[in-house]
């Protein structure tokens, strides 16, 4: 039952399924009959199931975008497939019969629409009214619930069993994993301290830039070279006429030959003389 107007081009993106419910019963409504009725408000959706007797009405092709979800949401991925549900999200369509489903499921596996739930289970309802709509989990693409799609207020489809569409196996969320931590570092807390340290050049406060020669910390002053400045400093001072001048301090390495001796006064400049 194909109709005169649908939502237009779609934008592009990861493809995605968006599973609705039409709030009438399966056992007395026909999918032929839900169909005719979105037709009639400008409304219709990709496909129109009835999961008792297993009838698909197919209304817009699934390269355009249907007009079963209100606002931009149904325009965005390369594939963005609404299935209209003959069901009530009060009562979850996978609790009874799903004739047809496997011909559905291998439908949207042709267009490359991934066996996921980026969002997880949609809530049941009237808890579905709080859902969190992710704009991140909606970018991933996969299969959500009306009630998981950004922008709307919708209920459906109710607290339905994922495992029973997409299979036991389908990731619900993508769970980061953590690194694996050495079995010898895991029972030895010092152990994972010496690490750290040994990696930070031996400071555990602060890393040592080595990818920059001018921030390598300098190498230590001989002794040699420090006892000696540490004996001709308080010299200099005293007679330089510097007041509170540290006591000179004792040296068990002797000057280099070439250094002057602290007592040491040196001469005045001879005066420059005139010339005639």
């Amino acid at each position: 039952m194909p109709v005169q107007q649908d939502g237009g081009a779609l934008g592009g993106g990861a493809p995605r399924v968006v599973w609705l419910t039409s709030e009438s019963d399966p056992r007395l409504v026909s999918a032929r009959s839900v169909a005719a009725d979105l037709a009639r408000e400008s409304r219709p959706a990709h496909l129109v199931w009835n999961p008792g007797s297993g009838e698909v009405v197919q209304q817009v092709p699934i390269v355009r975008a249907a007009r079963a979800l209100n606002g931009r949401a149904g325009r965005e991925g390369r594939i963005c497939a609404q299935i209209m549900v003959v069901g009530r999200a009060r009562e979850p369509f996978t609790a009874g019969l799903l004739a047809g489903l496997e011909e559905i499921m291998r439908w949207l596996d042709s267009w490359g629409v991934p066996r996921r739930w980026p969002a997880g289970p949609p809530l049941p309802s009237p808890q579905s009214y709080h859902s969190g709509r992710s704009r991140r989990d909606w970018a991933r693409g996969g299969h959500y619930g009306a009630c998981q799609v950004p922008g709307l207020s919708r209920p459906d489809p109710g607290g339905i069993d994922i495992d029973r569409i997409t299979g036991a196996r389908a990731p619900v969320t993508a769970v980061p994993r953590p690194r694996p931590v050495p079995e010898a570092a895991a029972a030895d807390p010092a152990l994972v301290e010496a690490r750290i340290t040994a990696r930070r050049g031996g400071d555990p406060l602060r890393a040592p830039d080595t990818a920059n020669p001018r921030h390598t910390p300098a190498p230590d002053f001989p002794p040699a070279k420090v006892a000696h400045v540490a004996a001709v400093v308080p010299a200099a001072m005293a007679a330089a006429g510097c007041d509170d001048v540290p006591a000179p301090a004792a040296s068990a390495t002797p000057p280099p030959p070439d250094a002057p001796s602290p007592d040491a006064v040196s001469p005045a400049p001879e005066p420059a003389r005139m010339r005639s």
